[in-house]
């Protein structure tokens, strides 16, 4: 699959898709530990995590109780519990 340009969709050989999917994580009795260096960390392991496996993220959100993170994948990756 290849991105050209601004375009938003990835185009293959027979196929045109984009796959955007919403992930929402909380933590066990909404505790609020998700601050200050601990969430910048968490920010930043997502973002490495996702470079490795070519996803991009379209937008993010650390708080102190949960995360939102919408994400463009390629179609050969499937979401995993």
């Amino acid at each position: 699959m290849r991105v050209f340009g601004n375009n938003r969709y990835a185009r293959g050989a027979h196929t045109v898709l984009e796959l955007k999917y919403h992930f929402v994580w909380k933590t066990k009795y909404s505790y609020r530990v998700l601050r200050n260096e601990v969430g910048l960390r968490l920010r930043d392991l997502l973002r490495q995590l996702c470079s490795e496996d070519e996803i991009s993220v379209v937008r993010g959100n650390v708080r102190a109780n949960h995360v939102h993170v919408l994400v463009n994948t390629p179609s050969r990756l499937l979401p995993r519990r």
